[in-house]
């Protein structure tokens, strides 16, 4: 006999904690029978109005922060997509019975996102857990003296806030410190004989995200030019740091090995010795405008796509192998050649351009080869403007995304 469908809504209603939803906008979408009998309102005094003007401060508590410090959780949470639990707050809430008395309430609040199938936050998930009385028995077991007790928690609840958000200005100093090394390792590239050519790179969102997304031009002895592009593993000054000493070997090595998979076998052996370069993936390509071919070799990375004259997309990828440093040694990197076609278009990128939370990674390679074909005629910066603004999510990335465009 086969099990009766769930009915989910019921469930909502019947989970034991206090559970509000809330669109992206922070307005009430829905509220559990906890939460209700917590905050002692009616379903109609709260669906569909904003979580602010439902619960506002004390206004007679000229040090209430309940707001302020949910507000700002939330905030995160919409921007990261990343579920958030709060300290202990003191956030008092106003009697139904007694408009403008408010009464004094202690909460754990937990707020999680509830994404779509692209990855963006579609509505947050706001558990609170009511433990004024656990305040108060707390108060009665240390001797009755709750005023002291209500005191400390509180007070220890505060400095915990505070301390997440100095680790928060600390953290987006060093989100400051590896954008402005990004961009000193990363400039726009200079003119590569007659050819076309675009470079982004699109920082993730968030204080903790920066990675080490890097990509490389470089004009090479007759009418061909070297690209690449990476990925290092991680977030922060070290990745970033790890990032620019794999460029920087990858683009010594172009220019004495016999091409890219030979490039990317001897900076896979100097990856080994690199603390933190393990599992970087890059992607090289040698393009010859004489012969209208392209020579390329991946070190476990998303193929370069080559956008055809007639639309149609091809994915370089007839020579992956395992990402620097993780491979046997001996064991020659694999190459292909690709023939191109004037006025075809050749993109590289990282896996932040593609890649989305629960969606396979041929899902994000048919999106890039849908907007290359609609925008097969744009020019190359028009493209990566087109490219970024079409693929990446509109809340932003939670990954680095490094970009070139070049017309063929």
């Amino acid at each position: 006999m086969s099990e009766p469908a769930i009915d989910y809504a019921a469930v909502f209603q019947a989970l034991p904690g206090g559970v509000l939803l809330l669109t992206p906008r922070f307005m009430i979408a829905d509220a559990n029978e906890a939460l209700l009998r917590r905050a002692g309102r009616e379903r109609g005094q709260l669906i569909g109005r904003y979580l602010f003007d439902v619960f506002p401060d004390n206004p007679d508590d000229p040090d209430a922060s309940g707001v302020r410090n949910l507000k700002a959780s939330l905030e995160r949470v919409l921007a990261t997509g990343v579920r958030e639990t709060m300290p202990l707050q003191r956030y008092d809430i106003e009697a139904p019975d007694r408009p403008g008395v408010f009464e004094e309430r202690y909460w754990r609040p937990v707020n999680a996102p509830v994404l779509d199938a692209g990855g963006r936050v579609v509505l947050i998930v706001h558990r609170v857990e009511d433990v004024t009385e656990i305040v108060r028995a707390g108060a009665l077991d240390r001797g009755g003296d709750r005023d002291r007790m209500e005191a400390e928690l509180y007070t220890r609840a505060r400095e915990l806030q505070e301390v997440n958000e100095r680790l928060r200005q600390a953290h987006a100093r060093e989100r400051e410190v590896v954008l402005a090394l990004q961009e000193a390792m990363l400039p726009a590239p200079r003119p590569v004989g007659h050819h076309r050519a675009a470079v982004r790179y699109q920082p993730a969102v968030g204080a903790l995200n920066v990675c080490g997304d890097w990509y490389d031009l470089a004009e090479l002895p007759g009418d061909r030019m070297a690209v690449a592009v990476g990925d290092v593993v991680g977030h922060g000054l070290d990745a970033a740091c790890v990032m620019g000493q794999l460029r920087s070997a990858l683009s010594a090595a172009t220019l004495a090995a016999g091409g890219p998979a030979r490039a990317l076998e001897v900076v896979g052996l100097y990856a080994r010795s690199v603390d933190g370069a393990e599992s970087t993936t890059a992607v090289q390509v040698i393009i010859d405008w004489t012969t209208h071919t392209i020579a390329y070799s991946s070190a476990g990375h998303p193929p370069p796509a080559l956008l055809h004259p007639d639309g149609t997309v091809e994915l370089l990828d007839r020579a992956t192998d395992p990402p620097l440093g993780a491979r046997p040694e001996h064991v020659d990197r694999p190459e292909a050649h690709a023939a191109f076609e004037d006025d075809a278009v050749l993109v590289l990128y990282t896996d932040g351009l593609i890649e989305r939370r629960r969606e396979d990674i041929d899902v994000g390679l048919a999106r890039l080869a849908d907007a290359l074909t609609r925008h097969r005629r744009a020019d190359p910066e028009e493209l990566a403007d087109a490219l970024l603004a079409e693929l990446l999510l509109p809340g932003g990335a939670t990954d680095d995304t490094a970009l070139v465009v070049i017309r063929l």
